[in-house]
């Protein structure tokens, strides 16, 4: 059987930056909390901890270290938080989502009504919301156009969470015109998010079945699970190689494997050796 890799796949710029930033904060012995899960692969997370680095839910739970925001970034409340406790604070944020996070902001302030296109709950939408509020905005969240308020008018601001589809903004874009809404969109969909949801669907319509690695609570990662499903039903998606099983690949001559931007090198060539080795 043929194992064929994605030409776009695994942890992006932002990711590593991450992981990166928050092993300097523990390096030499240090101690060092972030504030949610750094990343969504709880693999990751799992020995991030075994370093030194632990999640926790509440910048109040950090009694000494350093304190890491996340890639996914927080809220601004959140980080005057942070810097009120007088302890050491790295700024993981990815910078899309810095990036993101000022358009909401700026939109907000100048129109007054915002949307951010993307999951209501997630952390990265949250940070969204809240710096949009922040400069004054009414704001909704909408992952599709049955989400968006039907008392919606002008002006308002699209901003949109980094790793949704280009599909989906455009659904939003869309709606809002058909009712004689004209918004101002801040496309802030990743780069490298696009890149992979490209290369998945590509190599979705080549192969017999397809592997998706990467975290089940990673959205980026479920979203390049629902594209290659798509075009190839065989699509599975797993977290770590021990999950694969040798009779979903029956009668396959090829299989495809991409991965998630929160899915470290390592773990996907640990999924290549598995599949290769069957």
């Amino acid at each position: 059987m043929r194992v064929v890799r994605a030409r776009n796949a695994g942890a992006c710029y932002g990711v590593q930056r991450a992981l990166d930033m928050a092993l300097a904060a523990v390096e030499g012995g240090g101690a060092a909390s972030t504030l949610g899960p750094l990343i969504h692969n709880p693999q990751v997370v799992a020995d991030l901890a075994a370093r030194g680095v632990r999640a926790v839910e509440h910048v109040e739970d950090v009694r000494a270290g350093s304190i890491v925001i996340r890639s996914h970034g927080v809220t601004p409340a959140v980080r005057r938080a942070a810097a009120s406790r007088g302890l050491p604070v790295v700024d993981a944020t990815c910078p899309h989502v810095a990036r993101a996070q000022k358009a909401a902001a700026q939109l907000g302030e100048r129109l007054g009504r915002v949307v951010v296109v993307g999951e209501a709950g997630h952390p990265e939408v949250e940070g969204l919301v809240a710096c949009a509020r922040e400069a004054g905005a009414e704001v909704f969240v909408a992952a599709r156009p049955a989400d968006l308020p039907a008392c919606l008018r002008e002006p308002v601001g699209v901003v949109v969470q980094t790793t949704q589809t280009r599909a989906a903004l455009d659904a939003v874009e869309a709606a809002l015109r058909t009712r004689g809404v004209n918004p101002e969109v801040k496309n802030t969909i990743c780069s490298a998010t696009s890149q992979r949801q490209e290369a998945a669907a590509e190599l979705a319509g080549e192969v017999d079945a397809i592997v998706v690695v990467g975290g089940r609570n990673s959205s980026n990662t479920t979203r390049l699970a629902d594209i290659c499903a798509a075009s190839c039903p065989r699509t599975y998606h797993i977290e770590s190689p021990d999950e694969v099983d040798p009779a979903w690949f029956a009668g396959c001559e090829s299989v495809g494997v991409t991965a998630g931007a929160s899915t470290p090198e390592a773990h996907i060539a640990a999924v290549v050796a598995r599949l290769e080795a069957l």
